[in-house]
């Protein structure tokens, strides 16, 4: 390499600097089934693609006017020189509204008016930090019970403050529990003591097991604090307390208007979460909890609301999708269900037919819009459940919001990403920690959060971030 060293000679290059390439050539030599490279069944595939015709776009009185959408984001970083078991994780979601209306009218002019497109959007942002690994809440305690004391002081202190919502996580939790305008009074929790694992009510103030007399914390139903160890990043532990984040914000704007225009902004604004409608590892209980409480919202609502939908960018699902529309199977256009058979296609699974009943809440779908892309919505039914272990609810009839939501997906294509909509491209954007400097960045406000900065590595207690 042409770099020179402190004592004169050439830079050799990293043995490992040619590991991906070396990876990818020996995989190369492999025999191994990738269900997205392999279509089989294009006749069977063809049988479950519906035309756009079957899903008519609304009235134009009837068409949805404003997108909310919703992405988190998360960065484990160390932050203390020496030590880099000393790990500080921060966890964030972002909700960016945008007016259609105005985007819509914007796309009919000569020029653009980046005035009236900043009014058109507006975000807000909630963001959560706490000591991921080798450092801890106080003395004398474990990293389980660490992250246990952290998430509770978090999610009483941090709020969700978007014009007339002003409500800490908490009380958002107790919500989700509880039905649209009721929180529940308790919330169940498993003992994280153990030998003892029992079922305990836990209030909003927390309480004593009355079998061990270990204090529990609300926020123990979570049951995040099963996925920590004392070794590692925890990466997978903050990537479940984001996607946490993101549901609460979810419940917590779907019921201000609920509340506050359930006549009016309800019926016309469509709630889009960055990713599928479900809940992965220890928190995925409150998958039931989030399709009970929006079903029972939509009893009390006006018409199909409320308009809720996930959207995927990433994953197995998707990458079957654009080799369909790569191939030509799927023309702009047209839906696929994706009822047992595809599934088991594009899983490779024994069991397709359960196959998301533990964890999702809406059902995926496939939708090349009118302009080529290729989007994954997921949509909750208004009654039952997505999945079960009879192969859920397959006929896109079950799903009544279907046409509305493909509409704003035809309405918001993004150039800024591939097969990208605006609202999640704007909402991504406010979420996202910038890279390298960003980094750096919150080293500084994690060391800070630490006490490392003044105290000779001795912990302060943690105090969350404004």
């Amino acid at each position: 390499m042409p770099y020179e060293t402190a004592s004169g000679a050439h830079e050799i290059a990293s043995r490992l600097g040619h590991s991906a390439a070396a990876v990818r050539a020996i995989a190369d030599q492999r025999t191994f089934h990738v269900p997205a490279e392999a279509i089989q069944d294009m006749d069977l595939i063809r049988t479950r693609i519906r035309p756009r015709g079957d899903f008519a776009a609304p009235s134009a009185p009837e068409r949805l006017n404003a997108a909310l959408a919703i992405d988190g984001s998360y960065v484990v970083a160390p932050v203390r020189d020496g030590l880099p078991s000393v790990l500080y994780g921060f966890a964030q979601a972002a909700a960016a509204y945008v007016d259609l209306a105005v985007l819509e009218s914007q796309r009919a002019e000569r020029f653009v008016d980046p005035y009236k497109i900043e009014r058109a959007v507006n975000t807000a942002l909630v963001t959560l930090d706490l000591p991921v690994s080798g450092a801890y809440t106080r003395a004398g305690v474990d990293i389980v019970t660490s992250w246990r004391e952290a998430l509770n002081e978090l999610f009483r202190q941090k709020k969700i403050d978007v014009n007339r919502l002003d409500q800490p996580l908490l009380d958002l939790l107790f919500l989700l529990h509880g039905v649209p305008g009721v929180p529940a009074v308790t919330v169940p929790v498993n003992c994280p003591t153990q030998d003892c694992k029992k079922d305990v009510p836990v209030p909003s103030a927390g309480a004593d097991c009355d079998a061990c007399g270990v204090h529990l914390f609300p926020t123990d139903v979570l049951r995040i604090h099963e996925e920590v160890g004392e070794e590692g990043t925890n990466q997978s532990a903050i990537g479940r307390l984001m996607s946490v984040i993101e549901l609460l914000v979810l419940v917590g704007l779907a019921t201000l208007l609920w509340e506050q225009s359930r006549q009016k902004a309800l019926p016309t604004t469509l709630f889009i979460v960055d990713g599928p409608l479900a809940v992965f590892g220890t928190p995925a209980k409150l998958r039931g909890r989030a399709l009970e409480y929006f079903q029972v919202m939509g009893n009390t609502a006006p018409g199909k609301a409320p308009y809720v939908c996930g959207i995927e960018k990433s994953g197995v699902l998707v990458d079957y999708a654009r080799q369909l529309a790569r191939h030509g199977i799927l023309e702009p256009g047209e839906l696929l269900v994706c009822d047992e058979q595809i599934i088991a296609r594009v899983v490779n699974a024994n069991n397709a037919r359960s196959y998301g009943k533990e964890t999702y809440w809406g059902r995926k779908f496939v939708y090349r819009a009118l302009d080529g892309r290729v989007v994954v919505p997921t949509v909750p039914p208004p009654a039952g459940a997505p999945y079960d272990a009879n192969g859920g609810q397959t006929d896109p009839a079950a799903y009544p919001t279907l046409p509305a939501i493909l509409d704003v997906i035809d309405r918001t294509g993004s150039s800024m990403y591939v097969d990208g909509i605006i609202p999640v491209a704007v909402a991504h954007g406010k979420a996202a920690f910038p890279i390298g400097v960003g980094t750096d960045v919150l080293r500084l406000v994690a060391t800070k959060r630490l006490g490392l900065d003044s105290t000779g590595g001795q912990a302060a207690p943690v105090r969350s971030a404004p």
